[in-house]
C-alpha cells in the first residue's frame, strides 16, 4: 500500500553514510567545534609567535609613523649607563624615499629583495639553494644579504634599540639615518650622472642638521653616521672623479663614522664589519653554529672565491688562481664570481669556505672584501697579501698585532715573493703544525660574535656582542673621552674595553706597520714589527664646523 501522500518520505541517506546510523547528538556536535576552534586559534597564535619571531619585513616606521614615535625596546638602565641614543628623524628624501624607490636605485636589476627583511634580504629559508649547505638548525639564522646594506641594517636595529631615547635632551649620541651609500650608488653608473646627482642628498643633510639644536651645540662631534659603501666612493675632490664629495665636506668633519671600508688617515672613520648572510637571533643560535663549523671536516687546504681582472695590470687574483690549480684539487677549490654568480647564490661561497682550513683573500675593489668576514663567519682562516686588508682597517674588532695577536687569527704572505715563486701558498699552509691551524681556526670561530649583525632587535643576548654592540660601545667611549678632555680637572668618566678591543681610534694605538714589500720576510706568520706611539688626544680630532661653500677641493688621497 503506498504510503500517504501527508507523510514525508524517509530522506536517503547522504552520500559515504553508513546506513542506519545514529544521528549526532547536539552535545557531541559542540565538543567537536569547540576542538576545531580551539585547533585554529592555537595554530594562529603559533604562526603569530613565529611571526613575531623573525625580523620584521618593515624595517622602518608604518606611513604617517616617524622614527621620533617608532617605539624602542624595553629600556634596560644598567645596560644604558654609557648613554642614550637619540636617532634623528630625517626628511624621508634621505632615507625612506630611497627604499621605495628599490627598483631605481640599480641600473642592472631590482634592488628590491635586498631590501626586505630590515635590508638582510631575502632568508635562506625561501632559496632552496641554501638547503644542502646549513643545517636545518641553523637555516633560520642565515639570509642571501647584499654586502651594502650597512646603512639600513644600523637604522632598522637602532630605531628599537633599548637604550635609544625619543628625547634629545637625555641623549649622550645622535645617530644620523642618512643612506648616503645607497642615494650615490643609484648615480654612479647613470648615463647622464653629474657631480651634482651626487653631491644633493649630502648637501640637503648638512642644510638640515645646520638647523638643529644638537648639532650647533656640538658641531657634530657626539653624531654618528653609517656609510655603506667603501670610502672612496664618499671622498671626491673637486668636480671630476668617481663618487660623492659627502665626507670631505667641512659640516661632516667632526662627525664620526662607521664604515664598511674606512681611510685609515682619516680619524673620525672607523672600519666595521661588512654585512654577511649570518643574522642570529639569539647567543644560542651563535654557539650551535660555532660548534657547528668547528666539527667540520673539511676537505680542501685553502679555497679562494673571485675571477680574475682582466682589465687590471699585473692582476694578483690570476696569481692566486694559479696557485689554486698548482696544489691540485685534492686541496684546493675555487669558485668563479665573474658577473653576479656570487652575489646572486651566497651558498656556492659559504659551501667554498665551509670546506676549506684556509681562505685566500687579496684586496677587492679596495682593500678590503666582504669575502673576508664570509670566510671567518665560515670557521675558515684567512690568507691575507695585504695589511690594509684587515689589520689597519677593523680594530675595534680584529685583535691587531704589538703581540703576535695577528698570527692566532691570520696567516700573511708576500705577495711579491709568491707573484715571482718565492712562495707557494700550498708550502706555507701545509708549514703550519696540526695543532697550530686549530688553534687558530678556534680564535677564528671566538671572534664569529663581533662580526655579524644580529636579526633581533635586543642584540644576541646572554652577555655576547655581535657587531653593532661592539661599535656602539665604541662611539659612546669616543664621545666620552671627549667630553672628558673638556671637562673640568678632577671629572672623569668610567672606561671598560672589551676584549679584542686593544685600540681605539682617539686613545693610544700602534701607528700603521711598514708596506708589505718590507716587512722583513718572504713569508710570514702574520708578524707584527710595529712599535706603539700615542696618538692625539681626541679633542684634537675636533674641527671648528665652516661654511659647506667652503669645501676642500684639493686632491684625493692616494689609494695605497
Amino acid at each position: 500500500m503506498p504510503e500517504s501522500p501527508a507523510s514525508p518520505a524517509k530522506p536517503p541517506s547522504q552520500p559515504g553514510s553508513p546506513l542506519n546510523a545514529a544521528t549526532p547528538s547536539p552535545a557531541s556536535a559542540l565538543l567537536r567545534g569547540s576542538v576545531l576552534l580551539i585547533a585554529f586559534l592555537v595554530l594562529q597564535l603559533v604562526l603569530l609567535w613565529n611571526i613575531l619571531g623573525l625580523p620584521s619585513s618593515r624595517f622602518l616606521p608604518v606611513p604617517g609613523q616617524r622614527d621620533t614615535t617608532w617605539p624602542n625596546g624595553a629600556v634596560n638602565g644598567g645596560a644604558c649607563d654609557e648613554g642614550l641614543i637619540y636617532v634623528y628623524d630625517l626628511p624621508s628624501e634621505l632615507n625612506h624615499d630611497l627604499v621605495d624607490d628599490c627598483e631605481s636605485l640599480w641600473p642592472w636589476y631590482s634592488f628590491c629583495p635586498y631590501l626586505t627583511n630590515g635590508g638582510f634580504g631575502e632568508a635562506a629559508a625561501t632559496l632552496p639553494v641554501f638547503f644542502n649547505v646549513t643545517r636545518n638548525v641553523s637555516l633560520p639564522s642565515w639570509y642571501n644579504t647584499d654586502q651594502f646594506q650597512l646603512e639600513v641594517i644600523i637604522h632598522r636595529r637602532l630605531l628599537s634599540h633599548r637604550c635609544r631615547t625619543t628625547d634629545s635632551s637625555l641623549a649622550t649620541a645622535f645617530y644620523v639615518p642618512f643612506y648616503v651609500g645607497l642615494d650615490v650608488g643609484s648615480h654612479l653608473w647613470g648615463d647622464n650622472s653629474t657631480a651634482a646627482d651626487r653631491d644633493r642628498a649630502g648637501l640637503r643633510l648638512l642644510r638640515w642638521l645646520k638647523n638643529q639644536t644638537s648639532f650647533q651645540r656640538s658641531g657634530g662631534w657626539d653624531h654618528f653616521i653609517t656609510l655603506g659603501r667603501i670610502t672612496w666612493d664618499f671622498r671626491r675632490y673637486g668636480d671630476d672623479g668617481w663618487g660623492t664629495n659627502f665626507v670631505v665636506l667641512p659640516g661632516i668633519a667632526n662627525v664620526t663614522r662607521l664604515g664598511i671600508e674606512a681611510d685609515r688617515l682619516d680619524p673620525m672613520e672607523v672600519g666595521v664589519p661588512y654585512p654577511t648572510g649570518f643574522h642570529p637571533r639569539t647567543a644560542a643560535d651563535v654557539r650551535a653554529w660555532q660548534r657547528h663549523v668547528l666539527s667540520l671536516k673539511r676537505s680542501k687546504l685553502f679555497g679562494f672565491a673571485g675571477a680574475p681582472r682582466s682589465g687590471f695590470r699585473d692582476d694578483f687574483r690570476e696569481v692566486l688562481l694559479e696557485e689554486c690549480e698548482d696544489a691540485g684539487s685534492e686541496h684546493c677549490r675555487s669558485v668563479d664570481c665573474r658577473g653576479t654568480r656570487c652575489t646572486d647564490n651566497g651558498a656556492a661561497v659559504l659551501e667554498l669556505f665551509l670546506d676549506s682550513s684556509f681562505c685566500l683573500q687579496p684586496r677587492g675593489d679596495s682593500f678590503t672584501r666582504r669575502s673576508l668576514f664570509d670566510c671567518m663567519v665560515a670557521g675558515a682562516v684567512p690568507v691575507l697579501f695585504w695589511r690594509r686588508t684587515a689589520y689597519d682597517q677593523y680594530r675595534w674588532y680584529l685583535p691587531p698585532g704589538p703581540r703576535g695577536e695577528e698570527g692566532e687569527w691570520s696567516v700573511f704572505i708576500d705577495r711579491q715573493a709568491l707573484r715571482v715563486g718565492n712562495v707557494s701558498v700550498r708550502d706555507v699552509l701545509e708549514g703550519l703544525s696540526e695543532r697550530r691551524v686549530r688553534r687558530m681556526r678556534e680564535r677564528v670561530v671566538e671572534m664569529i660574535p663581533r662580526l655579524v649583525y644580529a636579526s633581533s632587535s635586543d642584540g644576541l643576548g646572554d652577555g655576547m656582542e655581535d657587531a653593532l654592540d661592539v661599535a656602539l660601545r665604541g662611539v659612546l667611549e669616543r664621545f666620552r673621552r671627549r667630553r672628558a678632555s673638556t671637562a673640568p680637572v678632577g671629572v672623569s668618566a668610567k672606561h671598560s674595553p672589551g676584549r679584542f678591543v686593544a685600540r681605539s681610534v682617539d686613545g693610544k694605538s700602534t701607528p700603521p706597520p711598514p708596506s708589505d714589500g718590507k716587512n722583513g720576510s718572504v713569508a710570514t706568520v702574520s708578524k707584527d714589527d710595529s712599535g706603539t706611539n700615542p696618538s692625539p688626544p681626541a679633542s684634537s680630532h675636533i674641527k671648528t664646523v665652516v661654511s659647506i661653500a667652503s669645501a676642500s677641493t684639493g686632491t684625493s688621497l692616494q689609494k695605497s
